[in-house]
């Protein structure tokens, strides 16, 4: 693979005879987006991939395929938010777009801040903020406080989660995706932190970007509520499943 790494590849099917590839990593390859440098957008190169073969043709079906080859087929592109979808759930991130941002315009309409335009934020000014659960910390030296960092398409937001708070919104604050925060600024000159007075957990949002690829995560801390897979609790063997299968957004780092 070294000896031709500055060739350019024609197609697909030199990629695979040049680079000595098989034939499902030439798909994990379009699967990923990962030929763009050969002009072809995910989609269209799933579906060269599939017709890529491991082993020779058989010579009674050679010629024909030789007289029947099979012309280009021409695929629409893959709108921005299903590009978004499937590096998630091959990469397990984005670099066209955040999922946040095909929620804005309805957040915006539903009055809901981002988080730049908390930048410019009063103390004390009452906010209702969404965005992707990145980190759960609840330090020991905390006395019971929850912090948790939320993130969208403008970058990220740090929340104070006071204990009786917390002691009422535990379910959503130790499994929500995309959370919901009804609260008020606390401001020091430009340290900025977002008080909770009310969570939701709003992670079905996220559905209309992945209907059947999103399920929300259990915190380290409600594990014991799960049966673990494969014990004696629950006989059934671990499903590997497949990559596409995964969780659309990361699981958030939990710190406790």
């Amino acid at each position: 693979m070294l000896a031709v790494r500055d060739t350019p590849f024609p197609d697909l099917g030199a990629l695979q005879r040049q680079g000595g590839l098989r034939a499902a990593q030439i798909r994990r390859l379009a699967e990923a987006d990962a030929m763009r440098s050969m002009f072809l957008d995910r989609r269209q190169a799933l579906w060269e991939a599939r017709a890529l073969r491991d082993a020779p043709d058989l010579p009674l079906f050679r010629e024909t395929r030789d007289e029947g080859a099979e012309r280009a087929v021409p695929l629409p592109a893959m709108p921005v938010c299903e590009q978004v979808v499937a590096d998630y759930q091959t990469l397990r991130l984005s670099l066209k777009a955040h999922p946040m941002a095909f929620l804005r315009k309805s957040l915006t309409r539903q009055g809901y801040t981002s988080t730049k335009a908390l930048q410019q934020s009063r103390n004390r000014q009452a906010v209702k903020l969404a965005g992707l659960v990145l980190i759960r910390q609840r330090p020991g030296s905390a006395k019971g406080v929850c912090f948790v960092t939320l993130e969208d398409e403008f970058g990220t937001a740090n929340l104070v989660i006071w204990p009786q708070v917390l002691e009422t919104f535990r379910k959503v604050v130790m499994q929500a995706r995309l959370m919901v925060i009804h609260g008020y600024v606390q401001r020091d000159v430009e340290i900025i932190h977002v008080v909770a007075r009310r969570l939701e957990d709003r992670s079905d949002a996220l559905l209309r970007l992945a209907p059947d690829g999103l399920a929300p995560a259990m915190a380290r801390a409600d594990e014991v509520n799960r049966p673990v897979q494969g014990s004696a609790r629950s006989p059934e063997p671990p499903s590997l499943g497949h990559p596409r299968d995964a969780r659309i957004i990361p699981k958030s780092r939990d710190f406790h």
